[in-house]
């Protein structure tokens, strides 16, 4: 082998450990991330009793959000880093999409395992919004994303409207805690 040719062979090797070294963050990550989130399920208002009953000595965020919402989908991802974050301290996210139950296979969950695939979530399975969210808010005004920060208690501390940032949501989650 002349020397241009292992010059060659070093510069190639070379570049192999550094494209492994961009790569490598990446295999560090898949590790640590948990695993997906259960597939979405209908949910009706006594199941929805249930899933929050289930939750008792937790802090629960409850998202509600639709597949055509906007700031729905820009705030999710926050949400689901909070959890993340303040998971070992108690807190669980749990959303329900305001979807019609019939779009479940089509659109609903398709769309969370593309873009949201930690985040667990049901599909409202009764006719109307207001019967599902009246489990927790009996005066909901059915503006999209609203959340709902849910003491160990089971009782609503703060029902908050629009989208908000990851600040807010972990200002609001650290004081719950």
């Amino acid at each position: 082998m002349n020397r241009t040719s292992q010059s060659a062979c070093v510069h190639i090797l070379a570049l192999f450990a550094l494209v492994g070294s961009w790569f490598a963050p990446l295999h560090a990550i898949a590790a640590e991330a948990p695993a997906a989130a259960p597939p979405t399920a209908p949910l009706s208002a006594k199941g929805f009793r249930e899933v929050l009953a289930a939750q008792r000595g937790k802090v629960v965020l409850l998202n509600l959000w639709g597949t055509w919402c906007v700031p729905c989908l820009r705030e999710i991802p926050d949400l689901v880093a909070v959890e993340n974050e303040f998971s070992a301290r108690g807190l669980v996210l749990l959303g329900v999409a305001m979807d019609e139950a019939n779009t479940l296979q089509s659109t609903v969950e398709p769309f969370r395992l593309k873009y949201f695939p930690r985040f667990r979530t049901w599909v409202r399975n009764e006719p109307d919004m207001d019967t599902l969210v009246s489990v927790v808010d009996p005066a909901w005004n059915e503006i999209l994303p609203t959340s709902y920060l849910i003491g160990r208690d089971g009782k609503v501390i703060k029902k908050i409207q629009g989208k908000k940032t990851r600040e807010e949501f972990r200002a609001m989650v650290e004081a719950a805690l």
